[in-house]
C-alpha cells in the first residue's frame, strides 16, 4: 500500500481489523476451539477480531499451514469483514507466513509475533526494553518483516507506537546479527547488576518470595494489596513485565520478607522470550517461597497451572518451595465458597501443598495468606539457624561418641 493509497486515512483512527485463526493439529490438548484467549491477547495490542476461523488437521500444511482450501476460505472472509490481516493461534514458519500473505493478500503474524507486541509496548524499564528488543531481533532474523508493516507509514497502532526494535525491520541479517549481539552485551551487564543486588539480600539473610502465574491471574493486585505499593494491575493479559520488588511486613513472624511480582506467563510463550526475560524470570528460580496465583475463577485453571509449572521448570525453578494462592474467590458460586480458607491439595501424587483462597480485590483471605507465608518463612529461618549435620564421604551422618568421662578419667 502507498502513502497515497485513499483508505489509509479513512483507516488513521481505526484499530487494525484482523481474522483470527486457530488450528488443532493432530488434536493438540492445547486448542483453543474458541480463540478467546488469542482475541484477548489481540485487543491487548490494540487489535481488533472481526471473524474467527477454526480448522482441524492432522499435520501442519508445509506450505500454506491450513492447505489451499481454508486458506481461501481465509481470503474470502478477509474481503468481506475489509480486515487489516489474519492472526494465527499457533506458530508459523517463515516460508508459511510468506506463502499465507501472498495467497491471502494482507499481512499475515502468529501467535509469537503478537506476544512479541504486546512485550514492545509495555516494557518499561531499561531491562525489560532490551530483553523484549532481544526477542524480536531473533524473531525478525528469519523473516525481516514486521507486523502490519504496510501500515506503518500510514497510521499509528500495532508496530509503530516506538517499541523497541522497530527500527530494525528494514535491516538486513548481517546488521540485525550485529544488534543482537550488542543487546546480549547490555543484558549480560544488568544481569550481574541484579546478581550483586540478590547477593546483597542473601546477606542480609532476607527471606524471598516471588509472585507467578498465568497471565491476568491477579498477581499485581495481590501484589498491592499486601504491600500496599501501587504497581501498575490492570484486568489484561501482560499488564506487568517488569520485575518489582517490595518488603513485607509479617507481624505474625516479626519479620519482614522480600515480595517481588514477576512477569505473568502464558501457553505456548515463545522460548526467545522465555530466554530473553531469563534474567528476570531467576528472581523466581532463586526464591525461598513462591506464590503460585491461581484464577480459581477461570474454567481453564487447571490447563493455565500445568502451563505455570511447565515454564517453572524450563527456568529451573520447579524445586522451589509453592504455595497456591487460589485467586479471585470472590467471583466463585456460593456453593464453591463455603469451603476452608486454607487446605492442603495432592498436585502430585504424593505431593501436596498447602492453598489459600483469597481476593486480591476485596481482601478476603489475606489475613489467611499472611499466616501462611509466615509459618513457611519461620520454618524456613529455623532450619536456616541450625548447624549443619556433619556427614561422612559417603553422605551417611557422622554418629558423635556419647558425652561422658574418657577411659583414661575413669581410672
Amino acid at each position: 500500500m502507498s502513502s497515497a493509497d485513499p483508505t489509509a486515512a479513512r483507516r488513521g483512527a481505526e484499530p487494525t481489523r484482523a481474522v483470527l485463526v486457530g488450528v488443532d493439529v493432530g488434536g493438540s490438548p492445547h486448542f483453543d476451539p474458541t480463540l478467546d484467549e488469542l482475541a484477548l491477547l489481540a485487543e491487548s495490542a490494540g487489535d481488533v477480531a472481526v471473524a474467527r476461523v477454526t480448522a482441524k488437521r492432522r499435520a501442519p500444511d508445509p506450505a500454506l499451514f491450513v492447505g489451499s482450501g481454508k486458506a481461501d476460505e481465509i481470503k474470502a472472509l478477509v474481503a468481506a469483514t475489509a480486515a487489516h490481516g489474519v492472526i494465527f493461534d499457533q506458530a508459523l514458519s517463515p516460508a508459511q507466513q510468506r506463502n499465507l500473505e501472498r495467497h491471502i493478500g494482507v499481512p499475515v503474524a502468529d501467535r509469537t509475533a503478537l506476544i512479541l507486541d504486546i512485550f514492545a509496548d509495555r516494557a518499561q524499564s531499561h531491562e525489560g526494553k532490551l530483553q523484549v528488543e532481544l526477542a524480536r531481533l531473533q524473531y525478525m532474523a528469519t523473516r525481516l518483516v514486521g507486523r502490519w508493516s504496510h501500515l506503518e507509514r500510514q497510521r499509528g497502532g500495532i508496530g509503530t507506537r516506538g517499541g523497541p526494535g522497530e527500527a530494525q525491520i528494514e535491516l538486513d541479517r548481517r546488521m540485525i546479527g550485529d544488534r543482537i549481539k550488542g543487546v546480549k552485551e547490555r543484558l549480560e551487564k544488568v544481569k550481574r547488576q541484579r546478581g550483586t543486588q540478590r547477593k546483597a539480600r542473601e546477606r542480609r539473610g532476607t527471606f524471598r518470595v516471588s509472585l507467578v502465574g498465568y497471565t491476568n491471574a491477579g498477581k499485581s493486585t495481590l501484589f498491592n494489596a499486601l504491600t500496599k505499593a501501587k504497581a501498575y494491575a490492570a484486568d489484561q493479559l501482560f499488564a506487568t513485565l517488569d520485575t518489582t520488588t517490595r518488603s513485607l511486613w509479617l507481624g505474625e513472624a516479626q519479620a519482614s520478607v522480600s515480595l517481588s511480582d514477576t512477569v505473568g506467563f502464558i501457553r505456548d510463550l515463545p522460548h526467545k522470550l522465555v530466554e530473553a526475560f531469563r534474567a528476570t524470570l531467576q528472581e523466581a528460580a532463586e526464591a525461598d517461597l513462591l506464590l503460585h496465583v491461581i484464577d480459581a475463577a477461570s474454567p481453564l485453571l487447571a490447563e493455565q497451572q500445568a502451563e505455570v509449572e511447565r515454564v517453572l521448570e524450563e527456568i529451573s525453578a520447579e524445586g522451589v518451595p509453592q504455595l497456591l494462592v487460589y485467586n479471585k474467590c470472590d467471583l466463585l458460586e456460593d456453593s464453591q465458597q463455603s469451603r476452608e480458607v486454607a487446605d492442603w491439595i495432592e498436585v502430585h501424587p504424593g505431593v501436596r501443598r498447602r492453598r489459600v483462597f483469597v481476593s486480591a480485590r476485596t481482601g478476603q483471605g489475606l489475613d489467611a495468606l499472611r499466616q501462611a507465608i509466615a509459618e513457611i518463612a519461620l520454618e524456613h529461618l529455623n532450619a536456616s539457624a541450625r548447624p549443619p549435620i556433619p556427614t561422612l564421604p559417603d553422605g551417611s551422618p557422622v554418629i558423635a561418641p556419647l558425652a561422658g568421662p574418657t577411659p583414661a578419667a575413669a581410672h
